[in-house]
């Protein structure tokens, strides 16, 4: 029976669903995290009759038809990419962005990834850089003696020399946007790169463009909602049991079908 099948695509759309709302769940205190979300459409139908035949010779028009569906099917878990809740870290290095923009980060092989995560460092020669030791662009490099680091909302990077009154500019972080940015291709460790669903990068300054501004010594935090992710497990859980339900039913009439077979 086809209904073994039906009810076997949703068992498998529903595990698939509970992979991502896992996901979301375990990465409720990564920065910048951007929440997923399974989305489903329906599989062919067999036409066994057609809406809108003609069922007789006087030109009737048949009202209704039937339609037997044959599962579901998972299309798409795309990230919901609204703002985190940005809280305070009293880090200096510490940088969260308000509004559409992603840092750009310098990869190893001089290919560019962005990020939401604003939690940087300095390496062993004083530049910014990620907690993978990626350079931040653009590079900006902090004297060894310096005494405080301060990035205004604009990005512009200062700091206190000592013996000095007046802060030293050292350079001033930029910030990307994407036409989708939900088209942006996750690699782990909290970056994304670009693909042609997401449109070309566009670098430009904070506070322009609605590029956001940024905000130090706080981070953006996941935007994952814990009551909303175990709401919607509840849901992908009996969706689950309920299709299994379906292929112990149908496994049943099964089983009925062919004792009378063989009686």
């Amino acid at each position: 029976m086809r209904a073994l099948h039906t009810a076997a695509t949703g068992m498998m759309a529903q595990e698939l669903n509970v992979q991502v709302i896992s996901n979301n769940i375990a990465n409720m205190r990564t920065t910048g995290y951007k929440r997923q979300r399974a989305e489903f459409q329906d599989l062919l139908y067999e036409h066994v009759r057609r809406i809108g035949t003609q069922t007789s010779d006087q030109g009737n028009i048949l009202p209704v038809g039937v339609d037997i569906g044959s599962g579901v099917k998972t299309v798409g878990t795309p990230r919901i990419m609204t703002q985190g809740t940005i809280l305070p870290t009293g880090r200096d290095l510490d940088v969260a962005i308000r509004g559409e923009g992603f840092f750009k980060i310098q990869m190893p092989d001089g290919s560019y990834a962005y990020t939401r995560d604003g939690s940087f460092e300095k390496d062993g020669q004083g530049r910014i850089v990620t907690a993978q030791g990626n350079l931040v662009q653009p590079g900006i490099t902090i004297p060894t003696n310096a005494t405080s680091v301060t990035i205004n909302s604009q990005g512009q990077v200062s700091v206190t020399i000592p013996g000095n009154t007046t802060p030293q500019v050292l350079g001033q972080l930029t910030l990307t946007r994407f036409i989708n940015k939900a088209g942006l291709q996750p690699i782990g460790d909290n970056l994304f790169v670009e693909t042609p669903a997401s449109g070309a990068p566009q670098d430009g300054l904070a506070t322009v463009d609605g590029l956001g501004d940024l905000q130090q010594l706080s981070l953006e935090q996941a935007n994952v909602e814990a009551v909303t992710e175990i709401s919607d497990l509840i849901a992908a859980q009996r969706a689950y049991e309920m299709n299994a339900k379906v292929i112990s039913a149908t496994d049943s009439m099964l089983q009925a079908s062919t004792s009378m077979l063989r009686s």
